[in-house]
């Protein structure tokens, strides 16, 4: 990895007019935009298909492709949509993703161009899912999700949600059209995904992907895998995932995901999480694994109770990359290691040799040479203004105490109007010109802080269900972008391609 400076954008925040993100036109402005500016990564949130709450980071699976961001044009250029069908996918709504919009419009326009398939489209498809195992029992978890009304799988009938093979089979035989529709899905997600990153890279950007170190309970993979999850024998949660108390949320967090069976896991070879993450390196230039704390020990909840009646318990640790470097020798991984950091944490991101994280947010609150402030940066440190987990800087600086603001806008050598944000506040600019100058190999900044915009336009707000995951830029906003400030910035502080 060379020296780099990036932008985090998820893909559902890209401009456009289909009521999200797409894959298609929005994506390439955006990163004629990156090039423009002389940025050499775009980091995404995960892409995978989302939880009731609209979550990336509660998947449905550890495999497959949010069908959300297939772009309805790239289908009409492939005479699978018409210009009607195009216009229909068209939400009034440019400033936030429209969910509701979106679960109400999408199937019924995209199994429109299913119907329109010919035989070669056909046959690609077939070859797509021969070469991806993991479509099999997705296609069959949706089809078979549908039929029952979106129920979790873990409340089928019986048959079917212990996978008793004569009901799975009789389960394809009924349902073989809507299984071969999803198939499709995914084979247009990721053909899609392809000549996208294949725009990027050849433009000088790398990707950045993120992987979520859990899946949601109700996902294809624990229902095809659930003795690798720490579920009964009802297949109901026995302990599940979360985090104690911490900056975020005083009273921790519990998210509900499934915790794994790492004994089971091993017995396995560590296949399910070495296949998880070879399609996530093929996917993306590089991965950041979200929650890599847990490898080291990870929060256990009895799944009654509230996080604070959590406990740790002792991950995998070094043997499971160790067994992964066996396979992927050069993998090319971002270690998350924020939260409650311990020796052991320390150790294992120094045993794997990945790149840590620093956060500047975090580097002000305490008086103390923190890790988290831009002089500490090793090189093998990827440094952030802020996550999607943090507030904006503009919302950082008004929400902070006076101490922490006086402290980091002197660090940052701004004494001018701290509270002006915009597209060209001086304080936002100074302290991302103070990230860059870092050491770190590569500084990532969030979109909204090249805007300067104010708190209202986070992208999550941990611990809490509703209304997160909405944010989106306008083209109007990213051609307001001090486009010079950015290309001089890469320039002077030589970050370019990654």
């Amino acid at each position: 990895m060379n020296r780099c400076g990036g932008i985090l954008m998820h893909i559902s925040s890209l401009p456009g007019p289909f009521g999200i993100g797409t894959l298609g036109k929005g994506s390439r402005d955006f990163i004629d935009f990156l090039s423009s500016c002389n940025f050499g990564a775009w980091q995404v949130l995960p892409c995978g298909p989302c939880d009731d709450y609209n979550s990336p980071y509660s998947g449905k699976s550890a495999f497959a492709g949010n069908i959300f961001f297939i772009d309805p044009e790239i289908l009409m250029e492939k005479k699978l949509l018409t210009k009607s069908d195009v216009e229909e996918c068209k939400s009034p709504d440019i400033y936030v993703t429209d969910y509701e919009f979106l679960k109400t419009n999408r199937e019924k326009i995209f199994r429109r161009a299913y119907l329109r398939l010919t035989k070669e489209m056909k046959d690609e498809i077939s070859a797509f899912c021969s070469k991806n195992p993991w479509l099999e029992d997705y296609a069959l978890f949706c089809a078979i999700k549908e039929k029952n009304e979106l129920l979790p799988w873990y409340e089928w009938e019986e048959g079917l949600k212990l996978r008793d093979k004569d009901a799975l089979e009789k389960a394809k035989a009924e349902l073989s059209e809507d299984i071969s529709f999803y198939e499709f899905l995914q084979y247009e997600f990721f053909s899609q995904w392809e000549d996208m990153k294949k725009y990027a890279n050849e433009k000088g950007i790398s990707i950045i992907g993120d992987m979520p170190i859990y899946l949601s309970h109700d996902s294809a993979d624990v229902w095809a895998n659930p003795r690798f999850f720490s579920l009964d024998e009802d297949m109901n949660l026995k302990r599940c995932a979360g985090v104690p108390p911490d900056y975020f949320c005083e009273d921790g967090q519990k998210w509900g995901n499934p915790l794994y069976n790492w004994d089971t896991l091993k017995e396995a070879d560590y296949k399910l999480w070495i296949d998880r993450l070879g399609c996530a390196l093929k996917m993306y230039d590089a991965v950041r694994i979200d929650h890599f704390r847990a490898f080291s020990a990870y929060w256990s909840i009895p799944a009654e109770e509230k996080a604070t009646k959590g406990r740790w318990e002792k991950g995998p640790g070094i043997e499971f990359f160790n067994k992964l470097k066996e396979k992927y020798p050069h993998a090319n991984i971002i270690a998350e290691d924020l939260g409650d950091i311990d020796d052991d944490v320390r150790s294992l991101v120094k045993e794997t040799g990945f790149p840590g994280m620093g956060v500047m947010q975090f580097a002000f609150i305490t008086d103390d040479d923190t890790v988290h402030l831009p002089h500490n940066y090793t090189k093998n440190t990827v440094g952030y203004t802020g996550t999607h987990d943090n507030n904006t800087l503009l919302g950082w600086l008004w929400e902070s105490d006076e101490g922490s603001r006086r402290y980091a806008m002197e660090y940052c050598d701004f004494h001018g109007d701290w509270g002006q944000g915009g597209f060209h506040s001086g304080a936002i600019q100074s302290v991302i010109r103070t990230l860059w100058r870092s050491g770190a190999i590569l500084t990532i900044v969030p979109i909204q802080d090249l805007c300067g915009f104010g708190s209202d336009t986070c992208m999550n707000h941990p611990g809490v269900a509703e209304g997160n995951w909405c944010f989106r830029i306008t083209q109007e906003a990213l051609s307001n972008i001090d486009k010079e400030f950015y290309r001089n910035l890469n320039g002077l502080y030589k970050r370019g391609k990654m």
